[in-house]
Parts: C-alpha cells; sequence; structure tokens
C-alpha cells in the first residue's frame, strides 16, 4: 500500500549519509537525528527527550508563528517537553519530512523536503477551519527546512524551522486522510 504520510522518510537519508561517513562528530549528529525522528513518531517520549539539550531552544520560522511565541519556539528542555507532549496529546504526531536535501556540518545540520501531516478534524475546527468531519484526519502539506543545532554531546540543541510553499492549511477540508494511508510506527515497525 501506498502510504500518503511515511514517517520513515524522515531519517531514511540521515541512514544513507550515516551509512558512509567515517568523521566521528558527524556521525554522532546523524545518529542522534535517527534516534529523535525515530522517537518522535513513535512516539516514545522518553527516548526523545533523550536525544534532546538541556540548553535546548526551538525556533518556528513559519509564517504566522511568531518566532518568540512560547507554544511555537520553546527555550529549555522543559519547554521542549511540553512542546511535544502537546504535539501528542493533539494527536499532530503523524509527520513525514519527505527530505530531498541535507546537508552535515559539525555541529549542525540542515534538512529539506516536503513536510505532511496528518491534521485532525477537530484540532482544525479548534483553528476556526470548517471540516466535514471533525474525527477525521486531514493532510496538511507545506516545504519545510530545519536547521538543526547540536551541543557538545550530540544532542539537539536547536530545531529551526522554515516554511513555504505548498497549500499548507488553504483547502485541508478537501483533503482528508483515510487511516490505513498513514504508515503507523508504533504499529508496524521501523
Amino acid at each position: 500500500m501506498r502510504h500518503v504520510i511515511d514517517p520513515r522518510k524522515n531519517w531514511a537519508m540521515a541512514e544513507k549519509l550515516l551509512a558512509e561517513e567515517a568523521d566521528p562528530r558527524r556521525r554522532q549528529i546523524l545518529a542522534t537525528l535517527i534516534a529523535h525522528s525515530q522517537a518522535e513518531c513513535k512516539p516514545d517520549f522518553e527516548a526523545l527527550m533523550a536525544t534532546v539539550s538541556p540548553r535546548a531552544h526551538y525556533h518556528s520560522y513559519a509564517a504566522g508563528a511568531a518566532a518568540e511565541n512560547e507554544a511555537n519556539s520553546p527555550k529549555g528542555k522543559d519547554a521542549v517537553a511540553a512542546y511535544y507532549t502537546a504535539i501528542v496529546a493533539s494527536g499532530c504526531h503523524y509527520i513525514e519530512h519527505d527530505i530531498v536535501r541535507m546537508t552535515v556540518g559539525r555541529d549542525s545540520l540542515t534538512t529539506e523536503g516536503t513536510l505532511r501531516m496528518a491534521y485532525p478534524g477537530a484540532v482544525l475546527a479548534a483553528m476556526g477551519i470548517d471540516v466535514p468531519d471533525a474525527s477525521a484526519h486531514y493532510l496538511y502539506e507545506q516545504r519545510l527546512l530545519i536547521v538543526w543545532e547540536f551541543d557538545a554531546d550530540g544532542l539537539v540543541l536547536c530545531e529551526d524551522s522554515y516554511a513555504g510553499g505548498g497549500p499548507g492549511f488553504e483547502g485541508i477540508a478537501k483533503r482528508p486522510i483515510a487511516p490505513g494511508e498513514i504508515y503507523q510506527v508504533a504499529e508496524q515497525g521501523i
């Protein structure tokens, strides 16, 4: 079956690069990115937070998301933990980042590609978006670039995201997703 959302794409390129990388520091940050991405989509909160630096600070530069808004740009490990808890609690954790380009440095890397999320209809309705069925999921699609930074221990220090290009929320009510179109890592494995 073809999945509209397949979270295995979130780490597929990192695995390929890790297999070819000889530099220990670059290997460390690639391995952290893979562990972070896999834990995020299971969701395995303990494993996810084990990849996050105590000094973490995230920023969202997406249109309409104020970079200093704590909900979109948490600062500190506790705030990042609350951010991930809210994502899972809302049901917005079915995410695919189909990465087509990745650049790996010594302390940072970038990932770029198409983001696809299965937004719960109830969340969209709470945002003021009319949907035909609040119990269904709807496809959000946007181009996404993330700049990741890692601390000296190889933990995620920042995840700064830039989004644009793509329908986003425009017409989302016309893009329902059936449960079978979302690859479930927790059920099917990695």
